[in-house]
């Protein structure tokens, strides 16, 4: 006679697998019972100061109007002049990548120089007369011409 393929071990496995699917089915079935009270107490309200409430807004409160060309979107650009005009040396410049960096006479501080700052066409070893504006990485020579 054949022993039957049925182990004790394979009946557990599968009444615990049951199991699961019946308390699955059971928490699925819970959750649509109450989904709907719970609703009511998830939304959340944002007051005229920014603070979230779980109060609705009272509607007969008058709102602010606010003109929508006043708003600016992202950061506008400075010009911040930061000093009068001065004097430097061109001490680098790369005609083909459109960048340089000049060297003031009187601090020797090097500052970064665009070609979209230049006012006119320079060289290396030239010297020129600069204004500073502060930029992204630092300050950067603006309004530059030859002295």
């Amino acid at each position: 006679m054949a022993k039957s393929q049925e182990t004790f071990n394979k009946k557990e496995k599968e009444k615990k697998r049951l199991k699961k699917r019946q308390d699955k089915q059971q928490k699925k079935e819970e959750r649509k019972s109450t989904s709907n009270s719970d609703f009511d107490s998830m939304i959340a309200y944002v007051d005229e100061d920014g603070n979230i409430t779980d109060t609705p807004p009272d509607p007969t409160i008058k709102k602010k109007k606010v003109d929508a060309k006043s708003i600016e979107i992202g950061v506008p650009k400075r010009e911040d002049v930061v000093e009068a005009v001065r004097k430097g040396r061109i001490e680098f410049f790369n005609d083909s990548k459109g960048y340089g960096f000049i060297k003031e006479l009187d601090t020797q501080e090097k500052f970064f120089v665009h070609v979209n700052g230049l006012l006119e066409d320079v060289r290396e070893n030239d010297k020129v007369s600069f204004e500073l504006e502060r930029g992204m990485k630092g300050m950067n020579a603006v309004k530059v011409k030859k002295i």
